[in-house]
């Protein structure tokens, strides 16, 4: 479609959320700078929605190609609200019981004097005026997307409102809603977003990162808050900058952060090492992307699994966790930062394109419900500096007491080959293993850590027939499948595993009890997870679904493999 079709989509979930509905926004566009076709599909319900449809009852087109090129896609009784200046052939409109409704987009623009792209708000009225929500919602979000800006804000308001009148006045839809208030102070937001205030909530104070497709979107949103916020947050320029920059500011005691996808992250993989062997608690946002290479960079895929629990050469401990929706990326982020500081060690948060892109309503995060754990600590105010510090001490958790850098009377060294207690290299057999069992250590106290805070999550009822195993942006699309499936009276259970390392086998084994038969599901053609279960648990699957064309599952595609499995 045209530009700004990402704008007019989120506008208009923003204003049906407020409008008492739940939405579920997912963007598609081409990986070139400018131009190809671009959608936003928008699945909107009276109840919680989770992931897209492959179905759609509405479709808003700004030009012919679009309309066309979806049109296969919609319900029967579905309809197509367009320009009326976009005359369809003979024969070109061939699905059965299509609706067509026309609307004078680019006339309405011209009468209140707006630009072309201001279609987009006539447009927006029209499916106001069609699914029948109040249209006070759209003018209010426009109102705030256009804050300050009082003359675009008149314009655009004045557009919708005659497109939301023409449609009224000359077409029905049958796809209209009851609605009602929004329950108090409901969000809609992306993954990237909610991973952003997920480190805010946490006590992040330095972001640094370089710009890269899906995951720009956190330093964008940081930059945009830092005057609030006191973070320092900085676009380097290069993704090994970036990672060096976090890796210095956490060794000096700042909770920090960097983000990027495949290829920004080959690139820092040796300061990923570099954090694992200064013990810094780094933060790493990896948002997949398809690869190799530079692959696809606008679509999803998680193929990345294996590569972030083995990243950087060496063995050192470090934390994986990957959300499956926008409450889990602002949660999990938390999380990521509490174990990373409290066990002085790197934390990778991996979410991908499809989650940290996409749109969600949700409740409100609950800031007051953040318990920050910083670990063992020395408050500067008590050092004394009788006692040598050693940076690096040995002790029976494996976590050496950290002090802030800069404290009068405690040395620190930075420092990247192997080293003693004070950070000074070392080849000393002895005192090599010494170390490297004390790094090791920290897992006992990790695992039982992770433990506590439900690394694999069950949804569905007990006794299935079948159940869906998945991680990430697979959950959406699955717990929208138990709906589908329990209306074909087939009991189905979803197991969400959230921790990948330190893999949780013990409370995966547990989910997997009496579950019927199994299907496991991944966007990522060499099924990642399954070979990670195998290896920590020895369990296989009945069938492993593997989808890796840049697309994320749909419920219904779900739907049909559970169907013909049992």
């Amino acid at each position: 479609g045209p530009p700004r079709i990402t704008r007019g989509g989120s506008v208009l979930g923003r204003a049906l959320t407020r409008a008492g509905l739940h939405v579920f926004g997912a963007i598609d566009y081409p990986s070139i700078i400018r131009g190809g076709h671009n959608f936003y599909t928008l699945t909107v319900s009276e109840k919680e929605v989770h992931s897209q449809d492959d179905m759609v009852d509405l479709v808003i087109a700004l030009n012919k190609e679009t309309a066309l090129l979806h049109l296969h896609e919609l319900r029967k009784g579905g309809g197509i609200v367009y320009d009326e200046r976009i005359d369809f052939e003979e024969g070109e409109i061939t699905e059965e019981g299509v609706k067509l409704f026309p609307i004078p987009l680019t006339d309405i623009v011209k009468e209140v004097g707006g630009p072309p792209i201001m279609r987009n708000s006539v447009a927006l009225g029209a499916a106001i005026a069609l699914i029948g929500t109040d249209l006070k919602h759209l003018e209010k979000v426009i109102a705030e997307a256009f804050a300050g800006r009082e003359k675009l804000v008149e314009s655009n308001v004045s557009a919708i409102r005659m497109g939301h009148d023409y449609a009224r006045e000359h077409h029905e839809f049958d796809g209209r809603f009851k609605t009602e208030e929004s329950s108090p102070g409901r969000i809609m937001v992306t993954g990237n977003e909610a991973i952003a205030l997920g480190a805010i909530g946490a006590g992040c104070m330095f972001y640094s990162a370089y710009p890269m497709t899906p995951a720009s979107a956190v330093l964008h949103y940081l930059i945009s808050k830092d005057q609030e916020t006191g973070m320092v947050v900085i676009q380097a320029e290069s993704e090994i900058a970036a990672v060096t920059m976090v890796v210095g500011a956490a060794y000096a005691g700042l909770r920090s952060m960097t983000g990027t996808s495949g290829g920004g992250f080959c690139l820092m993989t040796e300061g990923f090492g570099l954090a694992g062997a200064t013990e810094s608690p780094i933060v790493v946002m990896l948002g997949q992307r398809p690869g190799p290479s530079t692959g696809m960079a606008t679509y999803t895929a998680q193929a990345d699994l294996l590569f972030a629990i083995h990243a950087s050469q060496g063995e050192f401990p470090r934390v994986v966790v990957a959300p499956g929706d926008v409450d889990d990326c602002f949660t999990r982020t938390v999380e990521a930062f509490n174990l990373a500081e409290k066990y002085q060690i790197p934390a990778i948060i991996l979410g991908d394109k499809q989650i940290i892109e996409s749109h969600k309503s949700t409740q409100p995060f609950d800031a007051k419900k953040i318990e920050i754990d910083r670990g063992e600590l020395i408050d500067a105010d008590e050092w004394t500096g009788e006692e040598e510090y050693k940076r690096y001490e040995i002790t029976e958790s494996g976590v050496s007491p950290k002090i802030i850098l800069g404290t009068r009377g405690a040395t620190m060294l930075a420092n990247g080959n192997e080293h003693d207690e004070h950070g000074y290299t070392t080849i000393d057999p002895v005192g090599v293993v010494a170390m490297a069992d004390k790094r090791f250590r920290k897992r006992t106290s990790l695992v039982d850590d992770i433990n506590g805070l439900e690394p694999v999550k069950v949804f569905g009822g007990g006794d299935p027939d079948v159940t869906l195993v998945g991680w990430g942006s697979t959950k959406g699309p699955a717990l929208e499948a138990l709906k589908l499936l329990g209306v074909e009276g087939i009991k189905a259970r979803f197991v969400q595993i959230v921790y990948m390392e330190p893999f949780p086998s013990e409370a995966f084994e547990k989910a997997m009890e009496d579950g019927g038969k199994s299907i496991l599901l991944e966007t990522n053609i060499t099924n990642q997870l399954g070979r990670l279960i195998k290896e920590h648990t020895g369990l296989g699957f009945d069938k492993a679904y593997a989808k890796y064309n840049g697309r994320p599952f749909n419920p219904r595609e779900i739907t049909a493999e559970a169907r013909r499995l049992v």
